[in-house]
Parts: structure tokens; C-alpha cells; sequence
């Protein structure tokens, strides 16, 4: 049975007290990043208002309530991937819950999580990641930084939660390396190449201290009013200038980041050191990446095979 921490029916709050002791388990026991506890939040608050609607306590939850649920997020067109992302916050919230004796019964042991395909991610051709380097005008009046961005971005496979929150003391640019601080506040290294060195430092050099004027931030990447360029502005760059180098895929931060993974391995690197530069936990994430270039595959067969 629920204790009596469970809201009045007519005054449940947008984030019910449950689901905040949860996310605050989440925050200091676990340690889990804050876009993570986010998101958890999100599908949380969704389920509990699902209940809401249905009149349905925690302590009288059913297969057929979660099932309900299920339905509900399949109807309006989320994807498996994303089912299944819901369906994660909520087992680890009854389990929580059943752990803390909050609820009698863990329905967390009985929830199956659907299985997914393991989809070969999108990259682009080394062709197209140069016209996508290539696209920042020159006189352009953020053409500095838009170019450092773009190529530290490929550079080092950065998510763009990462790149959005380096400081300029996290880069080494005489030695080549940045100090990156990625999912569930873990910290890695991760080297720089040339072409990127130069496009940093010309662009902390020229362009930085105009963007700062009279502010202070140890932000790496600024606004034009000074302010630290956060996530959506930098996927809103990436974008446009997908669109000004002629690429017809959609061209995200994220897909440089294929991009990244995908051509080290193709040139021949460990999956285990692209695992580490990437901030992977378990490497069965970075194996995704492994899928071989058809024309590679083809060439290797040609040069191989006794009868090609």
C-alpha cells in the first residue's frame, strides 16, 4: 500500500513529491548527469498524469494500467526507441518505490522492455564532412567561431551538452587535448588535431574577446551578446550549415559524432580506444559503429579473395 506521502487527488502537483524524491535519489546516490534526470522528469510527470486520468493510485497499479500507458505513447507515433526510453523510467522508478517500501508489489520484474533493432547509425562521407567544414564564409561576421566549432566538433566526437559546457581552461591547445566531462559527471581526455588547434586558437585569439566585451565567462564558445552558446544555437549552426554545403541528410551535432566514431574505426582503429574517446560506458554502444563502408568492403573482397 502507498504511504501517505501520495498527493491529494485533487492537488497533484506537476511533479509529484514521489517522483521529486526519486529524481533527487537519482541526483545524489547515482550521480546521473541533469539532462538524464530531465528527461526521467518528462516521462515521470507523463505517467503520473496517465494515472491521474485513469483515477488510479500506485498502490492499485495494474499490467493493464502500464499497458494502457504503452498504447497511449504508441498512439501518438513515438518510436520503439523512445517506448522503450519511457518504459525504463518508469520500471526504475517502481523499483525505487518497492525498495523504499513505498508500494507492496515491484511491477518493475514482470515490465518485458521491447526489443529493438540495432540500427546502423547515419554518417557522411569524408567528401561531405569537407564541404560541411568549408561552408562558414569568410566574411561572416562569426565566421571564427562557427569554424572552430564545426571543427572541434568532428575533431573529437563531443556531444553537444559537452561542447556547450567546455571551458576554456578545460583546452590544452599547446598540447593538444581537451578535458572533457561527460555522462554521469565522468571526465575524459580527448586529443585535438591540427586543422582544429588552429581554428580554437584563431578564433580565441580574433574573435573571443570581441563576443565577451564587458562580461565574464569561461565558456569556450560565446554568443554575440556574450553569453555562453548553449545547445540549441549550436544544433541550429550544424544545421544551416548542413543546408549551405549542399548535404541532403539532416546534419546534426550528433551525426558529427557518427561521423567521428565512424571514420576512425574505417582507418583502422581500436574499438576500445574510439570506446574511451567517446565516453562510452559499455562497449556494445560503440560496436553500432563497427558496420563497414560498402565500397571498403568491396575493395577489400577485390584485393583478397583468390577469385575476386
Amino acid at each position: 500500500m502507498l504511504l501517505a506521502a501520495t498527493p491529494p487527488r485533487s492537488t497533484r502537483p506537476a511533479t509529484p513529491p514521489l517522483v521529486k524524491r526519486f529524481l533527487d535519489y537519482l541526483f545524489n546516490e547515482c550521480g546521473l548527469a541533469g539532462n538524464t534526470i530531465s528527461a526521467y522528469q518528462r516521462d515521470l510527470n507523463e505517467f503520473w498524469n496517465h494515472l491521474a486520468e485513469l483515477d488510479v493510485y500506485l498502490a492499485d497499479l495494474s499490467m493493464q494500467d502500464l499497458q494502457a500507458h504503452l498504447v497511449r505513447l504508441q498512439e501518438r507515433g513515438l518510436s520503439i526507441a523512445s517506448i522503450s526510453r519511457h518504459l525504463m523510467s518508469i520500471k526504475m522508478f517502481l523499483r525505487f518505490l518497492h525498495t523504499e517500501r513505498l508500494i507492496r508489489h515491484d511491477l518493475a520484474t514482470l515490465i518485458e522492455t521491447p526489443r529493438q533493432w540495432n540500427r546502423i547509425p547515419h554518417s557522411l562521407h569524408v567528401p561531405e564532412v569537407d564541404a560541411l567544414l568549408s561552408a562558414p564564409a569568410p566574411d561572416d561576421e562569426y565566421y571564427l567561431r562557427d569554424r572552430a566549432l564545426l571543427e572541434l566538433m568532428y575533431a573529437t566526437g563531443l556531444r553537444v551538452s559537452e561542447l556547450s559546457s567546455l571551458d576554456v581552461g578545460q583546452v590544452n591547445l599547446k598540447v593538444g587535448y581537451l578535458r572533457c566531462i561527460g555522462k554521469g559527471n565522468k571526465e575524459r581526455i580527448v586529443p585535438i588535431g591540427r586543422p582544429a588547434i588552429d581554428a580554437v586558437t584563431e578564433y580565441l585569439d580574433a574573435l573571443r574577446p570581441q563576443l565577451l566585451r564587458e562580461r565574464r565567462s569561461s565558456k569556450l564558445f560565446l554568443s554575440r551578446t556574450g553569453r555562453a552558446l548553449d545547445r540549441t544555437n549550436m544544433w541550429r549552426l550544424v544545421h544551416k550549415y548542413g543546408r549551405m554545403a549542399g548535404i541532403r541528410k539532416n546534419v546534426h551535432p550528433h551525426l558529427l559524432r557518427h561521423c567521428f566514431a565512424t571514420h576512425l574505426l574505417s582507418g583502422g582503429a581500436d574499438l576500445r580506444v574510439v570506446q574511451e574517446l567517446l565516453g562510452h560506458a559499455d562497449v556494445t554502444t560503440t560496436q553500432i559503429y563497427t558496420h563497414v563502408d560498402p565500397l571498403r568492403l568491396k575493395h577489400v573482397h577485390q584485393k583478397c579473395h583468390p577469385r575476386p
